[in-house]
């Protein structure tokens, strides 16, 4: 088990179960959620609105609206308002004080044990989350 305890003095354990998951406990009630973003609503009326041949693919058209969001001119804002929030599925969790996790994060910043150990999913649980790591 590793102790984290952030600036505002609270304490967060991270233990290691026998998948290789991490479970964080502590106190969770004054914090932010991130989701991930969906671009299907948005991919799909690109695809109904162009007649060029060939289309971006799909990841392709995620990488040009995330790289020209605040630009008006490119073909992809008029899709931005079509970006939704996949309220399914968490990506960020950040209890005021710390410590923010994020998907893709390397554990191993909490403690040497877990170093290689990267966030796949968060799992809420009675005590905290469960971080679900890649297997």
């Amino acid at each position: 088990m590793v102790t984290y305890i952030n600036r505002y003095k609270d304490t967060y354990t991270f233990t290691q179960d026998s998948k290789g998951d991490i479970l964080w406990e502590g106190p969770f009630e004054w914090c932010r959620i991130g989701w991930p973003n969906d671009y299907s609503k948005a991919y799909q009326q690109y695809v109904e609105d162009s007649d060029a041949s060939p289309k971006i693919e799909f990841e392709a058209f995620k990488k040009e609206i995330e790289e020209n969001f605040h630009n008006k001119d490119h073909f992809t804002h008029k899709y931005t308002m079509l970006v939704e929030s996949n309220r399914n599925k968490i990506d960020m969790v950040d209890p005021s004080g710390g410590p923010y996790i994020k998907t893709g994060m390397d554990m191993g910043y909490f403690g040497k044990e877990f170093k290689g150990k990267i966030v796949e999913d968060f799992e809420r649980v009675e005590t905290g989350y469960k971080l679900l790591i890649k297997k």
